[in-house]
């Protein structure tokens, strides 16, 4: 019997290049892992409860749950469909310490304070360890987690065949300009930026170990000749 698909969010995050193309962000799981060891992906998930929680939800900007629910095709409650984009934002601060917030005012987080950075550094390893949750992080520094930043790209569910299933919403997002992705941590080995094709052309000399899903990401992105293009076609901000 099929093992039944756990939801999950995965976001491809991107940056502009020089000569108007652009570069995707990606990271090697460790060898030690249980899923998708030694493979190079996109940061994400699985959703958890709390991703769709009252206490996460009250503190979410950007994006309502009706709006969310539309967006992935009326399949989902408002809440689930809106803890899909939480989840992104969560497991991109927790796997390589990007934040997507905004302030009670709604203005862009702010992280040439160094004591802003180092806090948020500790709680970031506070949420890996399970010592703080993500709602509880974002309540202590006053931030709200920014749901206008990733962008709805696609839907894939694994095979039947695999004992381990996703049912995983993709989205892309934009780095944000004053921040940057560690490149190791708890769950990465190693991380990288390339441009679609730079990253294809190694897989296909079996240098690259990727999924088919990110395969599949990769292509997509590749057909897109320009930074410029790219955002025009998925609004990305």
């Amino acid at each position: 019997e099929a093992a039944r698909p756990k939801n999950a969010s995965t976001v491809i995050l991107l940056r502009p290049e020089a000569g108007g193309k652009f570069e995707v962000f990606l990271t090697r799981r460790p060898p030690d892992m249980e899923v998708l060891a030694g493979f190079y992906v996109f940061p994400g998930g699985i959703l958890e409860q709390k991703d769709y929680s009252e206490q996460m939800l009250r503190r979410c900007r950007g994006l309502s749950s009706s709006e969310a629910q539309r967006t992935l095709g009326n399949e989902l409650s408002p809440e689930l469909s809106l803890g899909h984009s939480v989840a992104v934002v969560r497991e991109l601060f927790e796997e390589v310490g990007i934040l997507f917030s905004v302030t009670e005012e709604g203005a862009p987080l702010e992280l040439r304070n160094n004591n802003l950075k180092k806090r948020l550094a500790e709680k970031r390893r506070a949420l890996v360890d399970g010592d703080m949750d993500f709602p509880s992080i974002l309540e202590s520094e006053g931030l709200y987690c920014d749901l206008s930043r990733p962008v709805y790209f696609f839907h894939r569910v694994t095979p039947e065949k695999y004992a381990n299933r996703f049912d995983a919403r993709f989205y892309l997002a934009q780095l944000p300009p004053d921040q940057s992705p560690l490149s190791c941590s708890e769950e990465v080995v190693k991380s990288l930026w390339m441009n679609p094709d730079g990253a294809l052309d190694r897989a296909q000399r079996g240098e690259f170990p990727l999924m088919p899903p990110t395969l599949l990401v990769l292509r997509t992105l590749a057909a897109f000749d320009s930074w410029r293009g790219l955002c025009g076609q998925y609004q990305l901000r």
